[in-house]
């Protein structure tokens, strides 16, 4: 996104127009993980904004003007997006309090954090709860678990039988393709139990439309093209350059059509503050995270590695920009010569 101002009125016309370019994949998320997606969502929401207004007291700054910024919204409904439909209910809540709280307020509010906010949170819960954040509904069981039981299970570990089903949850196409291709299960295996029509089982449509939502951003100017494209490029590259050499190369179409690259391209790694500044700076921002987001998912522990790629590319960010200055100045002065 582009550097936003410190008025409260062009941050919240920024951020509205995000969580404008997020109701397609929200939609499609809620339709695929059921009414637990939907739980996770007005919880997250609801915990950060209380998370920011008691910020914001503590500090004394304006509690109403601050959070008609739409900031806060944008950052749970981020996390949300990443969390599986039935984790507990304390876990969303961890995961705001820790973006909100630690990565945006203790570093001064919004505009002076240095790590994306929503990353951070998930980043935490992730390594701290890898169990619970790994089990995700199977697509044919999601339309049998009802309101009720997704409350039950959301807010008190209830149970959820469905006759019939041996198993209720699993890891992830993209964790699951990456186990087979390292098993060196046969590639017509692979294909059936991973791919879907264009992309990942089930996450393909997800990508679709965030990439849909992303491109509009681009045309109404809320992004510039810089961040999406070298990222994009890069995890295409890397994913190229390592199946020329690797005989456990990962799918290509898995990679960009799986997990929450297309998420990451538009709405994650774009982020105002965390990310590099210049034009150039933004280019090799955007392609640092797209190739630890491979390295990551192909020799890490964690297949779907968009959090610490951000992050990680967060670190690099004040070098980033300062070399973007020392090359402005030689390109000057080879100007003048």
């Amino acid at each position: 996104m582009n550097r936003i101002s410190s008025t409260p009125a062009s941050v919240s016309e920024t951020m509205k127009l995000v969580l404008l370019a997020l109701i397609p994949g929200t939609l499609v998320f809620i339709h695929q993980n059921g009414w637990g997606a939907v739980i996770n969502i007005v919880l997250a929401i609801f915990s950060a904004l209380v998370f920011e207004a008691t910020a914001l007291a503590l500090r004394k700054r304006s509690v109403i003007a601050t959070l008609s910024d739409y900031s806060a919204a944008v950052t749970a409904l981020l996390i949300a997006l990443c969390l599986p439909p039935l984790i507990p209910w304390w876990i969303t809540v961890l995961a705001t309090g820790f973006a909100i709280l630690l990565a945006k307020h203790a570093f001064g509010g919004i505009g002076n954090n240095l790590f994306n906010p929503a990353m951070v949170g998930y980043a935490i819960i992730l390594i701290s709860f890898p169990a619970e954040l790994s089990l995700w509904l199977q697509q044919p069981a999601m339309s049998s678990v009802s309101l009720a039981e997704s409350i039950n299970a959301v807010f008190n570990g209830g149970l959820i039988v469905i006759p019939n089903w041996d198993a209720l949850t699993g890891a992830t196409a993209l964790d699951q393709h990456r186990t087979l291709v390292l098993q060196n299960s046969p590639l017509a295996d692979i294909k059936l139990q991973t791919s879907g029509y264009f992309g990942a089982i089930q996450s393909e449509w997800i990508n679709l439309t965030y990439l849909i939502g992303g491109l509009w951003m681009l045309y109404k100017r809320v992004i510039n093209w810089h961040i999406p494209l070298s990222f994009l490029g890069a995890l295409l590259l890397t994913m190229l350059l390592h199946k020329s050499f690797s005989s456990t190369p990962l799918s290509i179409q898995v990679n960009l059509f799986g997990g929450a690259t297309m998420l990451c391209a538009f709405f994650i790694s774009t982020d105002p503050v965390s990310a590099a500044t210049s034009a150039r700076g933004r280019i090799i921002y955007g392609a640092l995270t797209g190739f630890l987001v491979y390295l990551i998912r192909a020799y890490g522990s964690y297949p779907d590695s968009i959090a610490f790629a951000v992050l990680l590319a967060n670190c690099t960010v004040p070098a980033i920009d300062r070399m973007d200055i020392w090359l402005g100045r030689a390109d000057d002065q080879a100007n003048e010569k």
